[in-house]
C-alpha cells in the first residue's frame, strides 16, 4: 500500500501544482507586465540616494494588499534615468500580513524580504522629483519553484535524520547486545508473557524481537524517542529473522507499527515544551487528554490489526466470516466501548494536572528523567555480573546500529520528498477544505484541521503549524489546547512506516497502514471528545 501512498502524494503533488501555475498564468494573477505609477524623490546628494512613493490604492487593487497609506521606500539610483534595477525592501507589519500577493513576489526572487523592480519611463517634474512606472519582476510557475525546492530540502532533511540517527541506534544497540549476551532479554521476555503471547502469537517467548519490542514500546510511553527509534529498529530486525517471506510484513510487525504509531505517551514533552514556551499559565494540562487520545488511538489500532489478523492474510470482511465470527465482534465492540468509558472517567477524575493528578505528573516525569541512565547503568551491572566482556560486547552491537542507521537513507528520501511535494503543491489545503464538513459536525475547529492532516505526515510541519496556533490564539485557548493534544496523541504514521519498514526492505506492508491512519483518526476524534469534555465544552 505505501507503493500507492507515495505514487498518489507525487502525482497529485506535481500535477496539481503545475495546474495551478497555468490557472495563475492564465489570469495574470501576479499581473505581470503592469507598469505601477510612483514618484521617486531624489536627495540632493549626487541623485543616489532616493526615496520611491507608490500609491497604496493602486497596491491594493492589484496585488490583494492591505495597505491604508503610500509606501514610501528608500532606494539607490545608479542615475537618474529610465529603465535601470533596483531592489525594493517592503516595510515588515508584525501584527498582521498586509502583502497580499507581494508576498509570493518576494519568494519568487529567491529572497523573501525583498522584490526586485525596473524602474521605466522616467519624467521631472520638478527639481528632484521625477514621475516614472515601476515593474516587478515576472512571476511563474511558483508552485513548481517550490515543489523543486521542497524536493531537495526534504531530501537533505532525510539524510540529516539518518545521519543523525547513527551515534544513537550505536549506542543504544550496543547496550542492548550486552543485555542479550548477559541473558536479560529472555528475563525481559517472560516477565511479560501473557501480554506479548496474545499481541504477537507468532513469535517465541524468549525471541529477542519480544524485548527490544518491549523496550521500544517503554521508551515510547517515557516520551525517550531518541532512545525508542534503535529499539524499535532492532526489533523489526529481528522479526524479519522470523520472517517465512522476505519482504512481506508478518502480522507481528503489523501489530508492533500499529502500536508505534497510536504514540501512546504518558507525558507528552514536545507539546508541554512548546507550550512553556509560548506561554501557558499551566503547560501539563494537556497530560491527561494527550494520554487519552493515545490510549484510543493504541487500543483501535491494536483492534484492527487484530481483525485483520483473522481474515484470511489480511483481507477484507467476507460474509462467511462475519457469520462465524460476528458474536466475537460483538463483545470485541462491547469490551471497546467499555474501555473508552472507563479512560474517560480516568482523565476526567484523575489526570487533568491537578489535584492527585498533580502526584502521578510529577511522578511520570521522575521516571522519565531517570529511566535512561538507570536503563544503561543497570543493564551493564547485569552485564558485568554475568561475566559479559562488556566492551567487545558493546562495539558489537554498536557495528549494527551503524549498518541500519545508513541503509533506512533511501526510504526515508522517498517518503519525505513525497510529503514535502505534496505539501509545497497546497495539496494539503485543498484536503482540508474537502474535509471540512467532516470535521465541523464533530466540533474540530477549521483551524485545527491542517495540523492534524499534516501530523500522520510529518512531525516537524505539525510542530510548526501547532506553534503557529498557540502564537495566534493563546497556548490555554480551546485551539491552543485542542492541537497541543491532538499532537501528543497521535504520530508520525507514513514516517514510521517507511523508517521501520525500509529497515527490513518490506515491500508489502498488508494492513499496517490500515492499522496506523485508523489509529490516527481515532486518536484525533478522541481528543476533540476528551478537549470539550474536560474544560466543559461538550
Amino acid at each position: 500500500m505505501l507503493n500507492y501512498i507515495w505514487l498518489s502524494l507525487l502525482a497529485f503533488g506535481i500535477f496539481y501544482g503545475l495546474a495551478y501555475d497555468i490557472s495563475d498564468i492564465a489570469t495574470n494573477k501576479y499581473h505581470n507586465g503592469d507598469k505601477i505609477p510612483c514618484e521617486i524623490i531624489v536627495n540632493q546628494d549626487g541623485g543616489k540616494k532616493a526615496l520611491l512613493n507608490i500609491n497604496f490604492d493602486e497596491l491594493n487593487s492589484r496585488f490583494k494588499t492591505e495597505y491604508t497609506t503610500d509606501l514610501q521606500i528608500p532606494i539607490t539610483l545608479k542615475q537618474a534615468e529610465s529603465n535601470h534595477s533596483i531592489s525594493l525592501q517592503l516595510p515588515e507589519d508584525k501584527t498582521s500580513d498586509k502583502t497580499g500577493d507581494l508576498t509570493a513576489i518576494k519568494k519568487n526572487s529567491g529572497n523573501e524580504n525583498d522584490i526586485n523592480a525596473r524602474i521605466t519611463d522616467m519624467v521631472k517634474t520638478s527639481p528632484g522629483i521625477y514621475k516614472a512606472k515601476l515593474l516587478f519582476e515576472k512571476v511563474q510557475f511558483l508552485k513548481m519553484k517550490s515543489i523543486t525546492n521542497a524536493a531537495i530540502n526534504y531530501s537533505k532533511t532525510a539524510v540529516d535524520i539518518a545521519l543523525g540517527l547513527i551515534g544513537i541506534m550505536a549506542f543504544w544497540l550496543g547496550i542492548m547486545k550486552i543485555a542479550e549476551k548477559a541473558g536479560l532479554v529472555k528475563v525481559i521476555s517472560r516477565s511479560v508473557k501473557p501480554v506479548t503471547k496474545w499481541l504477537f502469537p507468532e513469535v517465541p517467548a524468549d525471541h529477542p524481537a519480544v524485548a527490544a519490542m518491549i523496550m521500544n514500546i517503554s521508551a515510547n510511553m517515557l516520551g525517550l524517542g531518541n532512545a525508542a527509534t534503535p529499539f524499535g529498529l532492532k526489533a523489526m530486525e529481528e522479526l524479519d529473522k522470523l520472517n517465512p517471506e522476505k519482504g512481506t510484513a508478518t502480522n507481528a510487525m503489523c501489530m508492533f507499527l500499529a502500536i508505534n504509531t497510536a504514540g501512546l505517551t504518558l507525558v507528552p514533552a514536545t507539546a508541554i515544551a512548546i507550550r512553556a514556551a509560548q506561554g501557558s499559565a499551566d503547560p501539563t494540562i494537556i497530560i491527561g487528554a494527550s494520554f487519552f487520545g493515545a490510549l484510543i488511538a493504541t487500543v483501535t489500532g491494536i483492534s484492527v490489526a487484530k481483525l485483520f489478523e483473522s481474515f484470511n492474510g489480511g483481507k477484507l470482511f467476507s460474509l462467511t466470516w462475519l457469520k462465524t465470527n460476528y458474536v466475537r465482534l460483538l463483545k470485541s465492540f462491547a469490551l471497546f466501548f467499555l474501555l473508552i468509558a472507563f479512560f474517560v472517567f480516568l482523565s476526567k477524575i484523575f489526570l487533568t494536572g491537578s489535584g492527585g493528578g498533580g502526584i502521578v505528573v510529577e511522578l511520570i516525569r521522575a521516571i522519565a528523567v531517570l529511566a535512561i541512565p538507570l536503563l544503561i547503568i543497570g543493564f551493564v551491572i547485569y552485564g558485568a555480573v554475568k561475566k559479559v566482556k562488556l566492551y567487545e560486547v558493546f562495539v558489537e552491537g554498536a557495528k549494527e546500529g551503524f549498518t541500519i542507521a545508513v541503509r533506512i537513507i533511501p526510504y526515508l528520501v522517498a517518503m519525505l520528498v513525497a510529503i514535502g511535494i505534496f505539501r509545497a503543491s497546497g495539496g494539503m489545503d485543498l484536503l482540508a477544505k474537502a474535509v471540512a464538513p467532516i470535521t465541523n459536525l464533530i466540533g474540530m475547529p477549521a483551524e485545527v484541521l491542517p495540523m492534524a492532516l499534516m501530523r500522520p505526515l510529518s512531525g516537524s510541519a505539525s510542530i510548526g503549524i501547532m506553534a503557529e496556533l498557540m502564537s495566534h490564539y493563546g497556548p490555554d485557548s480551546f485551539i491552543g489546547v485542542l492541537s497541543s493534544t491532538i499532537l501528543g496523541s497521535t504520530e508520525t504514521t507514513f514516517y514510521v512506516l517507511a523508517l521501520y519498514f525500509g529497515a527490513i526492505n518490506i515491500r508489502r506492508t498488508r494492513h499496517a497502514v490500515i492499522a496506523g491512519v485508523s489509529a490516527d483518526i481515532a486518536g484525533i476524534l478522541a481528543a476533540v471528545f476528551i478537549v470539550r469534555l474536560i474544560f466543559g465544552l461538550m
